[in-house]
C-alpha cells in the first residue's frame, strides 16, 4: 500500500500544481476589509486575540424542545482542557438572523472583492459555503438533493446571508459570494454528481485518466481534502466570527473492493478478473487489513483538515445526498454484501468525523435533510463565542479535548450545550514559524502579497460553466484616457465535451461602464467562424495545442480607450451558433498612466517553438497576446511593454525572475523593442525546472519613484 500511495502521490501532485498556489495565497495574512469601509453605526466590532494558544470555542445552548437559550453570561459557562479547568477570557453571545435591522439600507449586492471582503467582516453577515462533492456524489443521489438543498435555499437565507458554491476543483480565488440566493439556486440544480464514473471532463483529470482505479480515487480523495482546506484558510481571511460549509457527498473511502479495481479507469472492469465476483473479498483477512490500513492512513490526512477549520473557525456541515442508505453499491457492481455494509458504514464514518472534528452537524442517515439544514442554519444564528488560553499550552501536534459544561443552575433548567470537542494543537515547527513571522523584517509578507495574488491569476478555470480564458491589458492611450484591450480564447474542449456536442464559444460582447453608468464602450468580436476560415498564424497558446485546434483556439481581442478609475465590465460569451453561452461582470481599476510618476503598460507575453516565429512576432506590433500562462519547456518567452515616466521620459527598466516564494532566481536582460512598445524580454524557457515563476519588471523615473509589474507563467516539462 505505501507503494501505491506514493504512486497516488505522484499525480496529485501533477494535478494540484495547477491550483496549489492558490491555497498558498491565502495563506500570505489576514485580508482585510477595503480602506474607508464603514460599519453601520450601532455594530460593534468583533475582535478576538489570536495566538498560537488560544483558543475559541462557539457553544450552542438549547432547551428541551431544540430552543436556543439566549440570556446566559460568562458564570453560567465552565471550560475544562483534557479536565483541566480554564480561564474564560473572552465571551459574548451572537445572534444574527440574517435580516437588516429597521431602517437600515437594503442590502449591498456583492460585486467585486471590495465588496466581499467589507460585507463579510460584518456581525450581521453570516457566511456560507456550499461544496458539492462531484467526485464522491453517484449522478442519482445529486439530482435527488437538488430539491431539498433548493428549498433549504429558498426558504432559509435571508437577504444579508453572502453564499458561495464549490466543487473540488475550483481554485479558492474563483469563489464569488452573493447575496443574489436565486443564482445560487441555479447552480445547486445543475448539480450531477459522477461517483465510480472516471470520464475526465478537463484538462486536469486527462492527465491521469488511464490510471488505475484506486489511483484515481485516491487522488479524488486528496483534491477534496486540500479544496476543503483551501476553503477554509480563504473564508479565515475573510473574518473572524462563525463561518459554515455545507459538505454534500456520500463520504470519502479509503479503497475499492476488488470487484471496482481496474487497471485502467478509462476502461472499467477491463482487465480486472474479479470484476464479477461478488465474493471476491467476502471475509477476507487481507482485504480486511488492508482497509484497516487505509483508512488510517486516510484520516491521517483528514487531519489537516479537522486542523485548517478549527484554526479558522469554520464548521463543516456533512451532508449525505443518499439520506438513509441501505447500500453503497448498486448491484450490477457484483460487490459482496459484507463488503458493501462494511464501506458503506466507513463513508459515513467520514462524514461523521468532518462534522464531529470541526463543530458541524453531521446530516447522515436521515431521510429528512431539511430539518437537519434547518439546525445548521440554527447554529450560525445563536450561539455563544468564548475564548481562553490554553494553561498546558501544547505544542505536541496532538488532539486535546475540550468539554464545556453548564453551571448548575443552567443545569437545573434542563437546558443543553453542545460544542466542539477538542481541537488540533500546533507543534513545535508551527511555533518555529510564528515566531520568524512575528520578528520578521517590516513589511516582508506585505511585499510577498502581489507575488501570491500574480501566481493566484495563472489558474484555469476547471468548471463546465467555463467556456473563455481571457487577458486584460493597459496602455497610453490619447487625451489623458487609457488603452484597454481584452484578449480571449476558448478553452480547449475536453473529450467528454467532445461526446456531449458542448457548444463551442464563437464570439464575445462587451459592455463597458463607469461608475456612474456612463458607457464608455459597447463592443464585439468578430465572428470565431470566420477567422477560422481565415487560417491566422498560431501563437502563444494556439502553438500550445494539436494543429487541429489551432485555428479555433486563436487568441481574439477588443480594444477601446477608458478614463482612469473604476470600470464595469459585462461580458457575455456567445456560441458559434448563435446563443448566450456564458455571462461575467468584471469589476476593474483602469490605472492613470499620464500621471507624474512611472508606470508600465501590462505586458504582452508571446510563447514560440522557433526563431521563423520569433522574428515574425517580434516584428508584428499588432500581434495578439495569448491569454494562456502555461509553457512548455521547449518554448521561448517574448515579453513586449511600454515604459513611461513624467512627460516623455522613458525610464530605463530592469527585471528579474522570481521563484514562487516570491524570491529572485536570477536577473533577466532587458533590451529595446523591435516593435509593439518601448521595451521588451527574450527569456528561453529551457534552462528552467518546471514550476512556477513570476518575472518581476521594475522602471525606475529620475525623481527615484518606481513602479513594478508582475508577470506570473508555469512551466511544464
Amino acid at each position: 500500500m505505501t507503494g501505491m500511495r506514493r504512486f497516488a502521490a505522484f499525480f496529485v501532485a501533477v494535478v494540484l500544481a495547477f491550483a496549489g498556489s492558490l491555497v498558498r495565497a491565502q495563506q500570505g495574512g489576514t485580508t482585510q476589509p477595503a480602506a474607508g469601509s464603514q460599519q453601520p453605526a450601532d455594530q460593534t466590532e468583533l475582535t478576538f486575540r489570536a495566538g498560537i494558544n488560544f483558543v475559541t470555542v462557539d457553544a450552542y445552548v438549547s432547551d428541551s424542545k431544540g430552543q436556543p437559550i439566549t440570556d446566559l453570561n460568562q458564570s453560567d459557562f465552565e471550560i475544562l482542557e483534557d479536565n483541566k479547568p480554564q480561564k474564560i477570557e473572552q465571551f459574548r453571545f451572537i445572534k444574527v438572523d440574517g435580516n437588516p435591522k429597521p431602517g437600515e439600507p437594503p442590502p449591498q449586492q456583492i460585486k467585486n472583492r471590495d465588496d466581499e471582503e467589507r460585507e463579510a467582516a460584518r456581525d450581521d453577515t453570516r457566511v456560507f459555503v456550499i461544496f458539492l462533492d462531484d467526485y464522491h456524489t453517484r449522478l442519482g443521489s445529486s439530482l435527488a438533493v437538488r430539491q431539498p438543498l433548493s428549498e433549504w435555499a429558498q426558504n432559509n437565507l435571508r437577504p444579508l446571508d453572502m453564499v458561495a458554491i464549490m466543487y473540488p476543483l475550483t481554485p479558492v480565488t474563483d469563489i464569488d459570494f452573493t447575496r443574489d440566493h436565486a443564482r445560487i439556486i441555479g447552480a445547486i440544480q445543475k448539480f450531477e454528481g459522477r461517483k465510480y464514473k472516471y470520464e475526465p471532463r478537463n484538462l486536469f483529470e486527462e492527465q491521469y485518466q488511464r490510471a488505475p482505479t484506486e489511483i484515481v480515487e485516491q487522488i479524488r480523495n486528496q483534491v477534496v481534502m486540500t479544496a476543503l482546506r483551501g476553503l477554509s484558510v480563504r473564508l479565515g481571511s475573510m473574518r473572524d466570527g462563525r463561518k459554515s460549509i455545507i459538505y454534500v457527498s456520500e463520504g470519502l473511502q479509503a479503497m475499492l473492493p476488488p470487484q471496482l479495481r481496474s487497471a485502467d479507469a478509462s476502461q472499467p472492469k477491463v482487465g480486472n478478473p474479479q470484476a464479477f465476483n461478488p465474493f471476491a473479498g467476502e471475509n477476507d483477512p487481507r482485504e480486511q487489513t488492508a482497509q484497516a490500513f487505509s483508512t488510517a492512513d486516510l484520516y491521517s490526512q483528514l487531519r489537516d483538515v479537522f486542523i485548517a477549520a478549527n484554526r479558522n473557525n469554520t464548521a463543516i456541515y456533512t451532508l449525505d445526498p443518499r439520506g438513509l442508505a441501505t447500500n453503497e453499491f448498486d448491484i450490477d457492481e457484483n460487490v459482496g454484501p459484507e463488503q458493501d455494509r462494511n464501506m458503506l458504514q466507513a463513508s459515513t464514518d467520514t462524514l461523521r468525523s468532518i462534522a464531529d472534528q470541526t463543530d458541524g452537524r453531521a446530516i447522515v442517515g436521515r431521510n429528512d435533510l431539511a430539518k437537519g439544514l434547518a439546525q445548521a442554519m440554527q447554529d450560525s444564528t445563536a450561539y455563544y463565542l468564548i475564548g481562553y488560553t490554553s494553561a498546558q499550552a501544547p505544542v505536541d501536534g496532538k488532539f486535546h479535548q475540550i468539554k464545556v459544561q453548564l453551571s448548575a443552575a443552567a443545569r437545573k433548567r434542563g437546558l443543553q450545550v453542545r460544542a466542539r470537542r477538542g481541537y488540533w494543537a500546533a507543534t513545535t515547527e508551527d511555533v518555529k514559524k510564528a515566531e520568524k513571522a512575528t520578528t520578521a523584517a517590516p513589511g516582508a509578507s506585505e511585499a510577498a502579497k502581489p507575488v501570491m495574488a500574480a501566481l493566484a491569476s495563472i489558474a484555469v478555470p476547471v468548471q463546465s460553466g467555463k467556456y473563455v480564458r481571457t487577458w486584460l491589458g493597459t496602455e497610453r492611450g490619447a487625451d489623458g484616457k487609457t488603452k484597454v484591450t481584452l484578449v480571449w480564447e476558448p478553452l480547449p474542449k475536453t473529450p467528454v465535451g467532445n461526446l456531449r456536442n458542448d457548444p463551442a464559444p464563437g464570439r464575445v460582447s462587451v459592455i463597458a461602464a463607469t461608475e456612474k453608468g456612463d458607457l464608455v464602450y459597447r463592443g464585439r468580436s468578430p465572428d470565431g467562424a470566420q477567422l477560422a476560415s481565415a487560417s491566422p498564424q498560431a501563437t502563444g497558446a494556439s502553438a500550445n495545442l494539436p494543429a487541429s485546434a489551432a485555428t479555433t483556439a486563436a487568441p481574439q481581442s477588443l480594444t477601446f480607450e477608458a478614463p482612469p478609475g473604476k470600470l464595469e465590465l459585462r461580458m457575455t460569451v456567445e456560441g458559434a451558433g448563435g446563443g448566450v453561452l456564458d455571462q461575467e461582470i468584471r469589476n476593474i481599476t483602469i490605472p492613470d498612466l499620464t500621471a507624474a510618476r512611472p508606470a508600465i503598460s501590462t505586458p504582452r507575453v508571446y510563447a514560440v517553438r522557433t526563431p521563423r516565429e520569433f522574428q515574425a512576432i517580434a516584428a508584428n506590433a499588432a500581434a495578439v497576446p495569448p491569454a494562456n500562462r502555461e509553457f512548455s519547456r521547449t518554448m521561448r518567452l517574448l515579453l513586449r511593454f511600454d515604459s513611461y515616466g513624467p512627460g516623455n521620459e522613458v525610464p530605463a527598466p530592469t527585471a528579474a525572475l522570481l521563484n514562487s516564494n516570491g524570491q529572485k532566481f536570477t536577473d533577466v536582460p532587458v533590451t529595446a523593442a523591435t516593435a509593439g512598445g518601448t521595451h521588451q524580454i527574450d527569456m528561453s524557457l529551457a534552462t528552467i525546472p518546471a514550476g512556477e515563476y513570476v518575472i518581476e519588471i521594475t522602471t525606475k523615473s529620475a525623481t527615484g519613484d518606481t513602479a513594478k509589474e508582475l508577470v506570473a507563467f508555469r512551466v511544464i516539462s
